[in-house]
């Protein structure tokens, strides 16, 4: 499947997420960077394939500034960064008032989202209970829905499209006949299943799972092909090219 999908470059896409995928999970989302020899990959296969994005839960000029690789597609907030509608004023203080339940955890404004993050927490299973608890009815009456990570869980749009959606829009815009997506959390199952729906229509498509500490088992199970880490990321990258 590799070497068919190599073989359509001119008409590919090559999708990533980044945490966990083309960066290593760090402490802070601003502490992270492009794990070694992941920008000399990208800049080679941008030259080469159709397509290269990359779709995130992070804003897009965010993750634009953290990768800085020219000709690169930045799709944010798992896809929906431009579609999304703003939150409501006054949510931000609610939910940091409801994250409170757990001291170790910090609120992200992300403008269209708001992502309560718990990874310096003695006990992650607990703190996730505590933290969904409060933050489900918060979610709830502000018209929103709650997205689940590694170690954060987010209000999100309810009912909004989302990383599935990305990838079939990208591909219907660049007319693609083969597409990779490669990432390493619960939302990039959502990927995959547009991938799933690729397929039955004719495309190549390529399900990639960075395995890491934290990759949910599902998203493994899932997979074409599974690589390790950040590093097996930009291997399999400077395979393609």
């Amino acid at each position: 499947m590799l070497e068919a999908f190599r073989a359509r470059a001119p008409r590919a896409g090559v999708l990533l997420d980044l945490d966990g995928t083309l960066a290593e999970i760090v402490a802070r989302p601003e502490l992270a960077g492009p794990t070694e020899g992941a920008r000399e990959a990208l800049e080679v296969i941008v030259a080469r394939f159709a397509l290269v994005a990359v779709i995130t839960g992070r804003r897009a000029e965010e993750v634009a500034s953290i990768v800085r690789v020219d000709g690169i597609r930045y799709e944010g907030l798992y896809g929906m960064q431009e579609a999304a509608p703003a939150l409501a004023p006054g949510l931000l203080p609610l939910v940091e008032r409801a994250a409170a339940v757990e001291p170790s955890a910090w609120v992200e404004d992300k403008g269209a989202s708001l992502a309560v993050h718990y990874r310096q927490a003695e006990d992650a299973a607990a703190a996730r209970s505590r933290l969904v608890a409060v933050l489900e009815p918060v979610a709830r009456g502000a018209g929103l829905e709650l997205a689940e990570g590694k170690m954060v869980v987010e209000l999100v749009p309810s009912g909004r499209p989302r990383k599935g959606a990305a990838v079939e829009r990208l591909v219907g815009e660049h007319a693609l006949r083969a597409v990779m997506y490669a990432g390493d959390d619960l939302a990039d199952l959502d990927a995959f299943a547009a991938l799933d729906r690729l397929r039955e229509r004719g495309l190549v498509a390529l399900k990639v799972a960075v395995r890491g500490p934290e990759t949910p088992p599902s998203l493994l199970e899932a997979a074409d092909l599974v690589v390790e880490g950040p590093a097996g990321t930009v291997d399999l990258l400077r395979s393609l090219a």
